[in-house]
């Protein structure tokens, strides 16, 4: 399985979240990458552990947002990164700037926001041009919705690609 390398930064460049994983493959939705149980994810340049179960990540070609599907026993079902569109520099490599708001579902099927007031905050420290913060709040409504109705990919597209990880 090719490695791709994902690499999350905030709007000044400064390193976020980063790890290694697997590419599944690509359908409608855009590219599938999967991590397994026991994968080292930092946080900058902190190992903050190994994941806690198998997981895929889906990057779509154009939306301002990733996703996580995580396989049982994680407690959130789905996680949405609110990013700008992800870049790919090369085959090996997936980039986007993580624009702070998340939404995230729980195994109950609970749907919230995350992080509106991280949001607030770095809209000052990072002087986010408006049109970031419309595409940014778009996509938030957007995911809130499709994620809360199911709609795929948020429905069952992710479980196939789950299942060549779990």
């Amino acid at each position: 399985m090719k490695r791709v390398r994902v690499v999350y930064r905030k709007f000044d460049g400064s390193l976020h979240w980063n790890y290694d994983t697997g590419l599944l493959g690509e359908d409608e939705h855009g590219i599938w990458l999967g991590a397994p149980t026991g994968t080292p994810v930092h946080r900058g340049t902190v190992r903050t552990g190994p994941v806690e179960a198998p997981h895929v990540l889906l990057f779509p070609r154009q939306a301002w947002w990733t996703a996580c599907f995580n396989a049982v026993p994680h407690r959130t079902e789905i996680y949405c990164d609110i990013t700008t569109v992800p870049h790919w520099p090369s085959e090996t490599e997936v980039t986007a700037i993580d624009l702070d708001l998340d939404v995230r579902r729980r195994r109950g099927g609970a749907v919230e926001l995350l992080d509106e007031d991280e949001f607030a905050v770095h809209q000052v420290r990072y002087a986010y041009p408006a049109d970031v913060i419309a595409q940014a709040q778009a996509s938030a409504d957007w995911l809130l919705s499709a994620v809360g109705d199911r709609r795929e990919p948020f429905g069952s597209a992710y479980h196939q690609w789950l299942r060549q990880v779990a």
